[in-house]
């Protein structure tokens, strides 16, 4: 199957082929016809599926082929397609894609968040914008100023959903429900169907189709994961050898907090290996060098937190290491989502303390699998080491309890692009369940095959 045989213009089909994309995806497959054809969606797709392309390319080609709507609209276009999503550097990746794909249409794209000037944003939204990709934050910064029109939006897209909702953004995302036309097209995407995120999609969707293109919380099977068992002082020790051992070039390695990446980052730097961090404390600017100089090549380690790390996108990232384990299991299988993407070999690897125990255990039962341990001679643990407990981690209660006080916490978390206070999540109530695996368009149901894996 090729791009051209899913229904897309000549033009956009020569900028994915400019890219070196000839196959689509099993969620491209699925996500552009459904979403050529006008309704609503509820896509599941972990990272690194090529979920960007699924709803870019087909709002692109729906716009470019209506581009005419917006000639009432004045000297200054209304927005027609909203893209959300929760971090800068996701937000910054839309819309990189956004434009790449659509450089030979006659459309124009903006992306738009925090923890920059607002006042160029403005000057921009006062030309033509077609497409805006933004952080809810920021979005609605520009609302309240009455700098932005949403009047006039034919598709809205939540994408990364359930982060959406880990952060707080519940009522963010009403306000701006509250803003826009009742009669859209609505996309949500998201690694994760739970509870929260399926009373957002009954509030949001109309007779959705609904797509799944991997197992629920099922890591890439191109990941080679282990662990290494090691005591919690010699960590750092064990991540410098195996960097120094292994050669290796590129390493996105993931610590629970801000601190914990600063500190890391620093004592690497300072032993010799080049290493930067990335979180929401950094400024945009820092953060966008430090991303860049790890795409190029320039730096071999980027040290992240979670959140900060949702939206880096690097083709072949040869290695995760979880330097610390989440206290939540299913973000395991974000971060090592960040490797082995499209059919690309990876390697994930966990240095597990005694503290650290419950939180591997946990992560184990949604893998459905151990994951292989392995100690590095000369860095065996030391069995006299008692367990310590975790700042809001698990290792001394039981996984349903301890899941709420987690997200509770991330729901707490300073937003990393405004300083708003965060909101713990909310569910409402909607007006249409989806319905699996039918795409409506002209309220026909019309079947499509679910594909799994990708």
């Amino acid at each position: 199957m090729s791009f051209s045989s899913l229904g897309l213009s000549e033009a956009l089909v020569r900028a994915v082929t400019e890219r070196g994309y000839t196959v689509p995806t099993p969620i491209q497959r699925q996500a552009i016809p459904a979403v050529l054809s006008g309704g609503d969606l509820l896509a599941g797709a972990q990272t690194g599926t090529g979920k960007t392309a699924g709803f870019t390319l087909p709002i692109l080609h729906r716009l470019a082929a209506n581009n005419g709507r917006n000639a009432h609209a004045g000297h200054r276009a209304s927005i027609r397609a909203l893209i959300l999503t929760p971090t800068r550097e996701l937000a910054a990746q839309v819309e990189e894609s956004v434009r790449e794909y659509g450089k030979y249409v006659n459309l124009k794209s903006m992306v738009m968040f925090g923890g920059v000037g607002i006042q160029p944003q403005i000057q921009q939204l006062r030309s033509r914008v077609d497409i805006l990709v933004a952080t809810p934050g920021r979005l609605l910064d520009h609302v309240g100023q009455g700098t932005l029109d949403l009047s006039r939006v034919e598709v809205l897209v939540l994408d990364e959903a359930d982060r959406m909702l880990d952060m707080g953004f519940i009522h963010d995302i009403k306000k701006v429900l509250a803003r826009l036309p009742r009669q859209r097209q609505n996309l949500l995407f998201s690694a994760t169907f739970s509870d929260e995120i399926r009373a957002l999609a009954d509030s949001l969707l109309n007779h959705p189709a609904l797509i799944e293109v991997a197992r629920r919380n099922a890591p890439a099977e191109a990941v080679t994961q282990r662990v290494h068992l090691v005591d919690r002082e010699r960590k750092r020790e064990l991540l410098a050898h195996l960097i120094r051992e292994n050669r290796w070039r590129q390493v996105l390695v993931f610590t629970r907090t801000k601190h914990g990446a600063n500190r890391l980052s620093e004592q690497l730097t300072k032993g010799g290996i080049s290493a930067l961090a990335i979180h929401g404390n950094k400024s945009q600017s820092a953060r966008t060098h430090a991303l860049a100089q790890f795409k190029s090549g320039a730096l071999p380690v980027l040290v992240a937190t979670d959140i900060a790390a949702r939206g880096i996108d690097i083709v072949e990232l040869p290695h995760v290491v979880n330097f610390e384990l989440p206290n939540v299991p299913e973000d395991y299988v974000h971060r090592i989502g960040r490797t082995g993407r499209a059919g690309a070999e990876g390697e994930a690897v966990s240095l597990v303390c005694v503290d650290e125990h419950k939180l591997l255990a946990d992560i184990e039962k949604v893998l459905k699998r151990s994951v292989p341990r392995e100690v590095i001679p000369g860095f065996e643990p030391d069995p006299r080491i008692q367990a310590e407990p975790i700042p809001n981690g698990r290792n001394n209660r039981g996984s349903a309890s301890s899941r709420g006080s987690s997200r509770n916490h991330a729901s707490a978390r300073t937003r990393t692009e405004s300083t708003r206070s965060l909101h713990s999540r909310e569910t409402t109530s909607g007006r249409g369940r989806p319905a699996k695996t039918t795409v409506q368009a002209s309220r026909k149901p019309v079947k499509i095959p679910t594909l799994m894996g990708g």
